[in-house]
């Protein structure tokens, strides 16, 4: 068994949030899903999501008047989120789904028990509950002997055709938590990306959950990814996860981490054709643009500083991550921790009051650098003479 927290216990690990004491005497309150899969594993839980059977908005507004903070009322999604002292969590009244169709997004019906309410969860691992009054544990019936041994399991057939993007979840999991996908959760998971189950969902909601895999700890998720071809109907068919390629770029990473990692899984990929899967999956233009930069950036080649700067001033951190991943890395390392931040003495008003005007003030700052780079203009004056020859 891999739990490190006794079930009767949970509530005690979870009692750092400020929530929980908040939460006293509130009935039919329930801390649920990742917070207490986590706890049980002996993890820090950094998200607390609360299961309210009855109204979670009046909790919520309860809680928020406790602890002197603010609440976001959704009336008529029956949620609220709550913030105060730094934090902020969610409130959820109990409810079944139905899904009117593969891939859409549910009708929802409130007035369900905690129990009911579990079974809509995407992994049996995920549907465990404890009371916020008491610490009784509610769960699925597979739940704790899936968490013990470290298994996915989904808890119904339907699951991947009703809710695709439990595809990409299950990855996040897989790469996270280390845990292995049960075989018939396997075969339906092949079913689903044979079948085209990614089609029934929108950009968006894919692209959402493709950022949030990005942000996990790499390789291990992009390569859980990869299960069944995922990644490639996901994103292109020509994705490619190199998990040697993925750790070299994060070792150089200055900068956003999560994308670099996921630009190195797509040097294979035509830019142009890059960018619309981006488009289509509803990525901000900033980190659309920093993805394929990133990716199409050539391998670092081994030269001095000079030709360094040349070749790598105008890329973002991460692309030079990724390109000194697939070239030199010493040469990128060195460029990016020395070189990139090496400054002239002088600006362009100094070479203004030398009588260079318009572009060839930029020309001549440019000249001034590379004799810097090249160790020939130390100080101000060999710099000015360098930018004026």
């Amino acid at each position: 068994m891999r739990f490190m927290s006794a079930p009767e216990h949970v509530l005690d690990a979870l009692r750092p949030h400020p929530a929980l004491d908040a939460l006293a005497g509130e009935p039919g309150v329930y801390v649920v899903g990742g917070a207490v899969r986590d706890a049980l594993l002996g993890r820090v839980a950094h998200e607390l999501d609360v299961l309210v059977e009855g109204d979670a908005t009046a909790v919520a507004r309860r809680v928020a008047e406790r602890l002197g903070g603010t609440a976001t009322i959704h009336e008529r999604f029956g949620t609220a989120t709550v913030r105060a002292a730094g934090h902020a969590f969610d409130l959820v009244s109990a409810r079944t789904e139905r899904y009117p169709r593969p891939g859409a997004l549910p009708d929802v019906r409130l007035g369900a028990s905690a129990r009911e309410d579990l079974a809509r969860r995407d992994f049996t691992v995920n549907a465990i509950a404890v009371r916020a009054d008491d610490g009784g544990l509610v769960a699925h019936e597979r739940a704790l002997e899936d968490l013990g041994a470290g298994v996915l399991r989904v808890l119904h057939d339907g699951s991947f055709r009703d809710d695709p993007t439990r595809l990409l979840r299950g990855a996040r999991y897989a790469g996270r938590l280390g845990f292995a996908v049960d075989p018939e959760t396997d075969a339906l998971w092949d079913a689903a990306v044979r079948d085209g189950a990614l089609g029934t969902v929108t950009g968006s909601r894919l692209g959402e959950e493709l950022r949030l895999l990005a942000r996990e700890p790499q390789p291990a998720a992009l390569q859980a990814l990869e299960r069944h071809g995922l990644h490639r109907a996901l994103v292109h068919p020509a994705m490619d996860v190199d998990p040697d390629l993925i750790a070299r770029a994060l070792a150089l990473a200055d900068g956003r981490a999560d994308l670099t990692a996921l630009a190195a899984t797509l040097r294979a990929v035509p830019r142009e054709e890059l960018a619309g899967a981006l488009d289509r999956l509803e990525f901000p233009a900033p980190e659309r643009d920093l993805v394929v930069a990133a990716a199409a950036a050539p391998p670092v080649c081994a030269a001095g500083d000079d030709d360094l700067w040349a070749a790598l001033r105008r890329l973002p951190p991460e692309a030079v991550a990724v390109a000194g991943a697939a070239g030199d890395d010493a040469a990128a390392r060195r460029w990016l921790t020395d070189v990139r931040h090496r400054r002239l003495t002088i600006t362009g008003d100094d070479l203004v009051a030398a009588g260079l005007r318009g572009p060839a003030v930029g020309a001549g700052l440019e000249r001034a650098m590379v004799a810097l780079l090249r160790g020939e203009a130390g100080d101000r004056e060999a710099q000015i003479a360098a930018a004026l020859s």
